[in-house]
C-alpha cells in the first residue's frame, strides 16, 4: 500500500470514527424521546399534585389530612412535600407537556450523571452509553411522573460525586446539602446512606489492612450526615414510624412494587433486571480487573433490596451505570477523540423542546379521566367513592368539591379499612352498608374490580349510570 492509499484509509477511519462518536452522543436524546412517548400510568401523581399545589398556596406542608372524607384534619405526613410542590409548580406554569420533560430529565438525570462522571474520568464514549442504555432498560417499566424521579436525581449525582473523587471537604461541600435536599423531595435518603456505608466498607478494609491508600472519610461522613438528614423533614423523628406503617400496609394490600420479583405480577418486571445483570456478569467476568470493589458492592445491595422488593431497582439500574461502564471500557481510551461542545446536550434539548408537541400527553385508559369530567357536569358535591386506584384522579378533579372514601396513600388507612375495602370489592359489605358509612354523592367504579357494588348500583332504583365505557361506570342518584 503506497502512501496516498494510506492517507486514504486513515481518512476513511477518521470519519468512520468520528460518525460512530456522533451517534453514540444521540443516545441520552433517544432515550428521552423514549420516556416522553410513554403513557402516564401513575394513579398516585394526581393527589400528590394536588397536594403540591396546596403546598404552593400554603407556602410550606401540609400538616392536616385534606381530602380523605373519613379522616379530615387528622395529621398528615409529609412525604415527599418539597417534590410535590416542584411538580405542581410544574404543571402551573406549563401543563402536563412541561410536567413531563421535567420529570424525564429528572429520571434520565439521575443516569446521565454517574455517566458523565465516568467519562469525564476517561472512560470511552462507547463504554459510557452501553451502560447507560444498558441500565436505562432495566429501569424502564418504572418510569412515569412520580416524586421518586427526584431521588432517581440525587441517587445519581450522589455517585457521581463518589465516582469524580474530589477533595474530602469538596465532596462534604456538595454531598450534605444534597443528602437535605433529597430526604425532601423524596424520603428515600436511607437508600443513598445504605450505599455510603457499603462503598465505604472496601476502602476501610484496604487502609486497616495494608495502609495503602487514604481511608474514605468523605463517604463515610456523607452517611453520617445521611442519617441526620433522614429526620430533616416535617415529620422529625416520627418519620420511622409513618415509613414503616407505609411499608407494611403497602405488602398488605398487596402493591407489586413493595414484593419480590419472584410473584407472578412481577416476573414481567424482573426479566430486563436478571438480562442486564447477566450481562454485567459476563462483562465483569471477561474484564474482571475493570471492577471498583466499592462500586460493585453498592451495586451488590441493591440488587439484592430489588430482589425482595421491585421498588427499589430504580436505585440498582443508577448504581450499575459506573459496574457497566467499568466493565465495558477497553484498555485504549477514546478520550482523545472529542466531540465538539453540544453533541450530546443540544439533541436533548431539542427533544426537550419539540417531545411533547411530537408526542402529546397520553395516559392510561384505565385512569378514569373521561369519566371524571363526566361527573364534573353533574355539579355533585360531597364524598366520591371509587376504587382505591382511582381516588387519585377524582382528588386533582374535584378538590375541594369532592373528598374521597379511599386513594392509593396505603398509609392512609388503617388494616381495618382495607380489610373492608376487600369486603366491599368481594361482596360481603353491601350497597346500605356503603351509603351509612360514607353518605357519598356519586359512584365511580371499575366495573369488573368492583363487581358485587356495581352490580348493586344497576339494579338500584335511586341510582343511575351516566357513564359507562373502558370498563369503567359512574353512578350519581336518581332526580326525583
Amino acid at each position: 500500500m503506497d502512501g496516498q492509499e494510506q492517507y486514504r484509509t486513515g481518512i476513511v477511519t477518521v470519519r468512520s470514527s468520528w460518525r460512530r462518536q456522533y451517534l453514540l452522543a444521540l443516545t441520552p436524546a433517544v432515550l428521552l424521546l423514549i420516556l416522553l412517548s410513554r403513557r402516564i400510568w401513575d394513579v398516585d401523581i394526581f393527589w400528590q399534585l394536588k397536594l403540591g399545589e396546596l403546598i404552593l398556596a400554603h407556602h410550606g406542608p401540609i400538616r392536616a389530612e385534606p381530602f380523605s372524607a373519613l379522616h379530615v384534619g387528622e395529621p398528615l405526613p409529609g412525604f415527599a412535600w418539597l417534590g410535590q410542590a416542584a411538580m405542581a409548580a410544574v404543571r402551573h406554569m406549563g401543563g402536563w407537556s412541561a410536567l413531563r420533560v421535567f420529570d424525564a430529565l429528572c429520571w434520565l438525570g439521575g443516569f446521565w450523571a454517574p455517566a458523565a462522571a465516568c467519562r469525564a474520568r476517561g472512560a470511552p464514549l462507547r463504554a459510557v452509553m452501553l451502560g447507560l442504555g444498558l441500565a436505562f432498560v432495566a429501569a424502564l417499566p418504572t418510569a412515569s411522573i412520580r416524586p421518586q424521579s427526584f431521588a432517581a436525581l440525587c441517587f445519581g449525582f450522589l455517585l457521581a460525586l463518589l465516582r469524580l473523587r474530589l477533595t474530602p471537604w469538596t465532596t462534604l461541600a456538595i454531598g450534605a446539602p444534597l443528602l437535605l435536599l433529597w430526604q425532601n423531595l423524596h424520603p428515600s435518603v436511607t437508600v443513598g446512606v445504605a450505599a455510603l456505608a457499603v462503598y465505604s466498607a472496601p476502602g476501610w478494609y484496604q487502609w486497616l489492612r495494608y495502609r495503602a491508600a487514604a481511608p474514605p472519610l468523605a463517604a463515610t461522613a456523607l452517611a453520617l450526615i445521611g442519617c441526620a438528614a433522614v429526620f430533616t423533614t416535617p415529620d422529625g423523628l416520627s418519620i420511622l414510624a409513618e415509613a414503616t406503617r407505609n411499608a407494611r400496609s403497602s405488602m398488605m394490600i398487596g402493591a407489586s412494587e413493595w414484593l419480590p420479583l419472584w410473584i407472578p405480577a412481577n416476573h414481567l418486571n424482573a426479566a430486563p433486571i436478571l438480562t442486564v445483570a447477566l450481562f454485567g456478569c459476563w462483562l465483569l467476568w471477561r474484564r474482571g480487573a475493570r471492577a471498583d470493589a466499592a462500586e460493585l458492592a453498592v451495586a451488590l445491595l441493591l440488587l439484592a433490596l430489588t430482589v425482595t422488593a421491585y421498588r427499589f431497582v430504580l436505585f440498582w439500574a443508577v448504581a450499575m451505570v459506573p459496574v457497566l461502564v467499568r466493565a465495558a471500557a477497553s484498555d485504549a481510551s477514546d478520550r482523545g477523540e472529542r466531540l465538539p461542545r453540544g453533541a450530546i446536550a443540544v439533541p436533548v434539548l431539542l427533544v426537550a423542546a419539540l417531545g411533547p408537541f411530537l408526542l402529546p400527553t397520553r395516559f392510561e385508559p384505565s385512569i378514569p379521566l373521561a369519566a371524571i369530567e363526566r361527573l364534573k357536569r353533574e355539579h355533585v358535591r360531597g364524598t366520591i367513592y371509587g376504587d382505591f386506584p382511582f381516588g387519585g384522579a377524582i382528588i386533582d378533579g374535584g378538590y375541594p368539591d369532592w373528598r374521597v372514601a379511599y386513594d392509593g396513600r396505603y398509609y392512609r388507612y388503617s388494616s381495618d379499612e382495607w380489610k373492608y375495602n376487600g369486603g366491599i370489592e368481594n361482596g360481603f359489605v353491601p350497597l346500605v352498608d356503603v351509603l351509612s358509612k360514607w353518605r357519598p354523592a356519586a359512584f365511580v367504579l371499575n366495573a369488573e374490580h368492583n363487581a358485587p357494588l356495581a352490580g348493586q348500583l344497576a339494579s338500584s332504583r335511586q341510582w343511575r349510570c351516566i357513564y359507562a365505557r373502558e370498563g369503567i361506570v359512574v353512578y350519581v342518584p336518581k332526580r326525583s
